[in-house]
């Protein structure tokens, strides 16, 4: 199963946009104690109808956060090791 998807924030919202590809509807079915205030909460905040739902985003949006950090780790590494010369101007990062 692939999914995307795009999450921003806007107005004390987090407003998502899904895109669905090759979804093979596999789940497995497990047991968890989790907080009921939190799953309400995330619930709320993820627009999610279910509590399944909502975990399931959380999850979605967990993956594609890694997947954001991973993406700007290589970016800045290709820009640190491009030769690239960066001068404190300011003198403000020797303290």
């Amino acid at each position: 199963m692939y999914m995307e998807f795009d999450f921003m924030y806007s107005g004390g919202t987090i407003r998502h946009e899904e895109a669905t590809m090759a979804t093979s509807s596999k789940r497995s079915h497990k047991h968890f104690q989790l907080n009921a205030a939190k799953i309400k909460r995330a619930q709320r905040v993820l627009q999610a109808k279910t509590e399944t739902e909502t975990i399931e985003r959380a999850l979605d949006f967990a993956i594609a956060e890694h997947e954001r950090d991973r993406l700007a780790l290589e970016a800045n590494d290709r820009f640190l090791k491009s030769g690239i010369v960066i001068r404190d101007v300011y003198g403000s990062l020797d303290r």
